[in-house]
């Protein structure tokens, strides 16, 4: 094993350090990932009709799959730093670049399915307060949308009073579910957004630190 300068060897801890916060923020993401899923009945919400939520779904369950990634390789990479291993590094390298794809392609799903995406679970909601009014009895999908929202009724200020059996008891008064709905997706999808990009960025330092001290670990080599 050669002798790494003085300045590489800075680059190396950089690196070691980068791998640590790498699995601490592939942990972060996979967290956020299932509490976004597994709260707020976007779950149940999505038995429905799958469809409406094609581009959420496919989004988040890429970026929860790229951050238990991360999570592998952040402790494959500090290995591959410490031991200044020329394969493990170059290995480090080529996940780094799946998941900065992965990470990208979570990104667009969110970005550009969430218009669509509001305006099907907005024409969704619709369908089921249009035949609840028409045909009562229990609809379990305006029930969800109401306790995910956070919301009772439409537009219609009398609306509430109509599903008034189908809201929470804290949200029983009107307010406009079409417009709820709206927020807490954009929320939801901002959030898998903004994790996406952010992550693809701090993974292009890993991929140059990585194939720098790669490089500097075989010159030192073939220097001896």
């Amino acid at each position: 094993m050669g002798r790494l300068s003085g300045s590489l060897q800075c680059v190396k801890y950089l690196l070691l350090t980068f791998n640590l916060i790498f699995l601490l923020a592939g942990s972060a993401i996979v967290a956020v990932g299932l509490w976004i899923l597994f709260t707020g009945n976007i779950k149940e919400l999505s038995e429905g009709d799958e469809e409406v939520y094609v581009f959420f779904f496919a989004g988040l369950y890429v970026l929860v799959g790229a951050g238990a990634l991360m999570m592998l390789i952040g402790f494959f990479g500090c290995c591959g730093a410490a031991r200044e291993s020329q394969c493990l590094l170059g290995a480090f390298f080529a996940c780094l670049l799946v998941i900065f794809a992965a990470e990208v392609t979570a990104g667009v799903f969110a970005f550009l399915g969430k218009q669509k995406t509001i305006i099907d679970a907005q024409g969704l909601y619709t369908k089921a307060y249009d035949d609840y009014i028409k045909n009562g009895g229990r609809n379990e999908t305006l029930q969800d949308f109401h306790t995910f929202a956070k919301c009772c009724g439409n537009a219609d200020p009398e609306s509430a009073q109509r599903v008034r059996s189908l809201c929470l008891e804290e949200h029983k008064e009107h307010k406009n579910c079409l417009e709820e709905i709206a927020k807490m997706l954009n929320h939801s999808f901002q959030i898998v957004g903004i994790l996406a990009v952010a992550t693809a960025g701090v993974t292009i330092f890993g991929m140059i630190f990585s194939m720098v001290l790669c490089c500097a670990i075989r010159n030192s080599r073939e220097m001896l």
